[in-house]
């Protein structure tokens, strides 16, 4: 059963050094850091093999490319990015051997303020991937994202001082409106990549 997969990780972010995003003009925010690894067991002991988020960051930079690649400030419980509640615009995605990092644009909205407010005041913060998918445990206990995988966006969230002092859900169940938009959103990829 597929499921709303939330990760947490800590943004040790930058100003990004590429001229294209230098803020020339005072008005725009730029970050960049590591938004997602591959390979790896994360917090919520799932492991995201690389063949599926690289096949996903691909789908991905179509929105990148539309300009709706956007983010929320704290993870609403569904997989609808609610504008009233945009913090971000992803700008840019690539891989730096098994880490997705990427570049965000903070926006000029109630939420990107806060998180430029954030920022600004050397807060500590989350990155946490957003997506829907089901998971397979493994011979070692681990869960492993399996290829229905379907990625959502990436959020800023809170993180605790204390690693892995998390209070969440392990996988929140989808309402049934949401599971048959994502089995049929599901069937149509594996026809059209076929």
């Amino acid at each position: 059963m597929a499921k709303l997969l939330q990760e947490f990780q800590l943004f040790e972010y930058e100003i990004p050094s590429d001229p294209r995003w230098q803020n020339e003009n005072g008005n725009k925010s730029f970050l960049s850091g590591t938004l997602q690894r591959a390979n790896a067991e994360n917090q919520n002991n799932r492991i995201y093999p690389r063949p599926i988020l690289e096949r996903e960051t691909e789908k991905f930079q179509t929105l990148i490319g539309e300009n709706r690649a956007l983010g929320e400030l704290d993870h609403p419980d569904n997989a609808v990015v609610n504008l009233a509640n945009a913090s971000h615009l992803i700008k840019e995605l690539w891989w730096d051997g098994d880490d997705l990092k990427g570049v965000v644009e903070v926006l000029d909205t109630p939420a990107g303020s806060i998180l430029k407010s954030l920022v600004e005041s050397g807060v500590k913060l989350g990155i946490s991937s957003r997506g829907l998918g089901s998971t397979q445990k493994n011979s070692n206990g681990k869960d492993i994202v399996q290829d229905d995988f379907q990625l959502v966006t990436f959020d800023f969230v809170s993180n605790p001082s204390t690693q892995n002092a998390f209070m969440m859900a392990e996988g929140k169940e989808l309402d049934k409106e949401t599971e048959r938009a994502f089995r049929i959103n599901h069937s149509l990829d594996t026809i059209l990549k076929s």
